[in-house]
């Protein structure tokens, strides 16, 4: 069986170097609750919300207006039977040229349609990339999670919100 890792991609008419910054701001992106180090290579970083998700991640490689690689060290779904998902996956960052625009394509290699959190993942990353992560790179501005402010759709419904 192949195995069918998540990927999305979006283009912009910004730099290779302006996304690659972009990326490297996962505070500005993916959630005001990161802490640690986002942009060097074996930077790690924590990111956490509420009870629901943990993960501890390092960049292991970071290539300035190409790539930037993370490695997941330890993750944890409040959500999920399996509480290894994630855990040893990568999430690339692969940055080039389309002409006279810039192609952001993300994968996270690991994340498979036969994990519990496949749905709810796919979503979330959809979300973040092809909409936070697109708003940072094209307006300035991100539409990371608040601190305690659920970003997610699922966020919202775990935390009765939505």
């Amino acid at each position: 069986m192949n195995k069918q890792d998540f990927t999305t991609s979006i283009l912009v008419n910004n730099t290779p170097q302006e996304v690659f910054n972009a990326v490297t701001n996962v505070p500005g992106w993916w959630s005001e609750e990161v802490e640690g180090g986002t942009e060097k290579l074996n930077d790690e970083f924590f990111y956490h919300y509420e009870d629901v998700h943990r993960c501890h991640i390092k960049l292991t490689e970071v290539v300035p207006g190409k790539k930037v690689v993370w490695q997941v060290l330890d993750n944890y779904f409040k959500f999920t039977e399996d509480k290894s998902e994630w855990t040893g996956t990568k999430i690339i960052f692969d940055i080039s040229r389309q002409g006279n625009q810039t192609q952001l394509r993300f994968t996270h290699l690991g994340l498979v349609p036969e994990y519990e959190c496949f749905d709810i993942c796919r979503n979330a990353w959809g979300q973040y990339v092809g909409k936070s992560l697109y708003s940072l790179i094209t307006t300035g501005k991100g539409q990371p999670n608040a601190k305690g402010k659920p970003q997610t759709e699922h966020e919202k419904t775990l935390q009765g919100v939505g």
